[in-house]
């Protein structure tokens, strides 16, 4: 089963030049408990507009993961780490016992970015931060790991959670499958491009929930670059 969520029907908030449209957030998605998506619990498509963003925040005990598809925000924390995520790059930031942190846009042209928040497997931990280029440019046509829970994905951010984040860029008429299993769960957004998953239309920024599959088939209707939470 795949439902499409169409982003112009996403709940919005806006706050002081941050706007962002929720997929779902930690509670619910449509009604439904999160439990529906294992450890996923939310996921915001954020556009940050010029001296803006996401102040000093505290959180514990979860994952977030934060993908950068236009433009460029800074992170700083309280374990002293500073850098800027230009578009195209993933970052990790494992809570843990907690942390301080906050992403700013402080260029003068708006960012835009997918956030992602999981529980981690098992609360507590040291606080970390990670950041890097998605490993994209040499694998176009195959979705490739970028944050994991798995240590085969050696190459991807690490998560302490049952997930892989997953990234593709596709030409148009390109079409790549995933093998997802009947028992697991994902989610998936195209950040550009329209394409069409096991035949329904998902246009740029709808989301695609998706269930009871062993194998999703997606084929770019023009050029398209997505991202892909599989749930495991």
């Amino acid at each position: 089963m795949i439902e499409r969520k169409p982003f112009d029907e996403l709940p919005t908030e806006e706050d002081q030049g941050r706007t962002a449209r929720c997929h779902f957030s930690i509670d619910k998605i449509d009604g439904r408990k999160r439990g529906d998506l294992g450890c996923m619990c939310v996921w915001t498509d954020e556009e940050m507009s010029p001296d803006t963003g996401l102040p000093l925040q505290v959180h514990a005990n979860i994952e977030i993961v934060v993908y950068v598809r236009e433009g460029t925000v800074t992170h700083t924390d309280s374990l002293g780490n500073e850098g800027r995520i230009d578009a195209g790059c993933v970052q990790v930031t494992s809570a843990g016992t907690g942390i301080r942190h906050s992403e700013y846009n402080l260029e003068q042209t708006a960012a835009r970015i997918f956030q992602m928040w999981m529980t981690p497997i098992s609360p507590g931990g040291s606080p970390a931060w990670g950041v890097q280029p998605c490993p994209v440019a040499v694998h176009s046509g195959c979705f490739m790991a970028i944050a994991s829970g798995l240590e085969s994905d050696c190459d991807a951010l690490p998560i302490r959670a049952r997930a892989r984040v997953l990234n593709a860029k596709l030409k148009g008429g390109q079409s790549v499958k995933y093998p997802l299993h009947a028992s697991r769960r994902a989610y998936l957004v195209p950040s550009t491009g329209s394409v069409d998953v096991n035949g329904i239309r998902i246009t740029a920024r709808d989301g695609a929930a998706i269930r009871d599959i062993e194998v999703v088939t997606i084929t770019a209707v023009d050029d398209a670059d997505l991202i892909m939470v599989d749930i495991l």
